[in-house]
């Protein structure tokens, strides 16, 4: 069998002519002032993630100088290209809605660039998912850094950093507690330099769950943004790609079933972000298998949150990468994980444990004979109201909403909401449950990160911090509160959720795992049968039309159908 092409004469554009095709490749691309002999190296591509509206994506210049620097030191040649950057507060409608045109955008780049091997730079949330997923579709070898996580700053002596702390100083702006001008004076501190949020948010979450996954070099999850270990890092992961393409080790595999079960294990353990389940789910898609939320639910069983990070517990990233990042909580974990799982250092993931530093006692990772929260980080959720399920993040939760019944006060759109939450004649009490409506996957669009349903100010002014709040919308990682969100089936699409009406009682058991709309199913019925969807969800033309057509729900990681592989047995 002919050997696969390798380097420049990878992937040659269509001429009818092959030999033409690489003669004009390489004319075009000495214009780049290449050599020679530089051009018959192997080449690494590395995706330039860096844009004006990321700061999550501030350091990403330097850090391709340092890949581009290992790269060259392993005998390679390396060549960045751009693909597309997203930031939370920088995407409309929401970054979510565009996380699947970014994979899609990483996937055929990949695919249609000549490269033996590609550096991955993610980042902010969606970026890190979007990555893996191109990646895992493109099945090139591949590896992945991060930007890392920013540093904290101080507020009257207060430690605080984005964005659990965001959400609280917001909350009590609005409750009246801080003034306009004390708010903007958090505002400047909240983000005090590049890099991601430094608490367990989607990105601290999907930089832990990738390096679990086997698709990061040790160490590189936890790593300060501005920190010179992260510029080594990336410099040993460039020299890492060039082996990579030697040695065709393919993501497809080191993402595997097994490899994603410790990836769910590592989220349970550090109290991580809902939206990882999402991204996982996405993930496996591409890989052609299901994300098996009843796993999620044991794993939860057995692994028990040890990770004091905010907004589960006290601390930041920094303080976990001074405990020894990931590699500290795997030994904490070690009898639960499975060490044989293949990784992008050619080895196995208990190799890769061993080879680490001892680690050294700290207040950061708890042992399991003393985690924050026993029974997992997240639960998952069943029952009438979310037949398909939906998700609760119990260690960030009010422990005394976790068993709860309520009557429901019900907010049929994002409109609806921003219209009438702070009304004073809302008719709502502290043991009412919030509904939002048509926030989901379509609904939105985009499922925002919505289900952080405000405290409404008539409550909020009088001490209510947290209430049971259940949408088909997402919650940032570094929000808290008792929020069911994820109900799947969505509103948008006839989910039971389109049928909660005002008055009506919700019941939330969390520790049975039961979600339930105690109304009688006849009453639903004549419900369903007036019900209709919202105008929204037929859009005309360009990449909305594909998203409305293509979308899928929560548990198969809102993923776009045709993008899935074909089911693996």
């Amino acid at each position: 069998m002919a050997e696969k092409p390798i380097g420049m004469k990878r992937g040659l554009a269509h001429y009818g002519d092959a030999g033409f095709s690489l003669f004009l490749r390489k004319a075009f691309i000495k214009a780049m002032g290449y050599s020679d002999s530089a051009l018959e190296r192997p080449i690494i591509g590395i995706t330039n993630t860096f844009s004006g509206y990321n700061a999550c994506h501030r350091s990403v210049p330097d850090m391709i100088e340092a890949i581009k620097r290992g790269v060259m030191l392993a005998g390679g040649l390396p060549i960045e290209f751009p693909i597309v950057s997203m930031h939370e507060a920088f995407s409309h409608p929401t970054s979510m809605f565009l996380r699947n045109l970014m994979a899609m955008d990483a996937e055929e780049m990949i695919r249609a660039q000549p490269m033996d091997a590609v550096v991955l730079i993610g980042g902010c949330d969606k970026t890190v998912p979007a990555l893996l997923m191109g990646a895992a579709s493109a099945d090139v070898p591949a590896i992945l850094t991060v930007t890392g996580p920013m540093i904290t700053a101080s507020h009257k002596g207060e430690r605080l950093g984005a964005c659990t702390d965001c959400r609280r100083f917001w909350g009590q702006h609005r409750a009246g507690v801080i003034d306009a001008s004390e708010i903007e004076e958090i505002g400047d501190k909240l983000a005090p330099g590049p890099g991601t949020c430094m608490v367990m948010g989607t990105a601290s979450t999907m930089a832990l769950v990738a390096e679990a996954l086997g698709m990061m070099l040790p160490g590189g999850a936890a790593i300060p943004a501005v920190h010179a270990d992260r510029l080594r890092h990336a410099e040993s992961t460039g020299e890492r790609a060039v082996a990579l393409a030697s040695e065709r080790l393919l993501p497809s595999q080191i993402m595997t079933r097994r490899s994603m079960t410790n990836a769910l294990r590592v989220l349970q353990a550090v109290g991580g972000s809902t939206n990882g389940v999402i991204h996982l789910a996405a993930i496996a898609g591409r890989l052609g298998f299901d994300l098996d939320l009843a796993e999620l639910d044991r794993l939860g069983v057995e692994t028990p949150v040890l990770v004091d990070l905010k907004p589960s517990g006290q601390h930041y990233m920094e303080d976990l990468f001074k405990a020894g990042g990931l590699t500290a909580i795997l030994r904490e974990i070690e009898l639960l994980i499975d060490k044989e799982c293949l990784t992008v250092t050619g080895r196995s993931l208990g190799e890769n444990l061993a080879a680490q530093p001892q680690g050294w006692p700290n207040d950061i990772v708890r042992p399991m004979s003393n985690p924050i929260h026993n029974g997992g980080g997240i639960r998952v959720l069943r029952g009438n109201l979310a037949p398909n399920g939906a998700i609760i993040k119990q260690a960030a939760a009010s422990p005394a909403l976790l068993k709860h019944s309520g009557r429901a006060v019900v907010f049929t759109s994002l409109e609806d909401m921003a219209a009438r939450i702070d009304s004073a004649d809302l008719d709502v009490k502290a043991d009412d449950v919030l509904v939002l409506q048509n926030a989901g996957p379509k609904g939105a669009p985009g499922m925002p990160e919505a289900g952080y349903i405000p405290i409404p100010r008539k409550l909020a002014s009088c001490g209510v911090k947290d209430m049971v709040r259940i949408s088909d919308a997402r919650m940032s990682g570094t929000a808290f509160g008792a929020i069911v969100l994820h109900v799947s089936p969505e509103a948008a699409v006839g989910g039971p959720l389109a049928l909660v009406r005002d008055g009506d009682n919700i019941e939330l058991d969390v520790e049975r795992g039961v979600l339930a709309l105690l109304v009688d199913d006849e009453l639903l019925r004549q419900r369903r049968a007036e019900w209709n969807p919202p105008a929204h969800v037929a859009a005309r033309r360009g990449y909305a039309r594909l998203y409305f057509e293509q979308v899928l729900q929560a548990e198969d990681g809102c993923d776009f159908n045709f993008l899935r592989a074909k089911p693996k047995f």
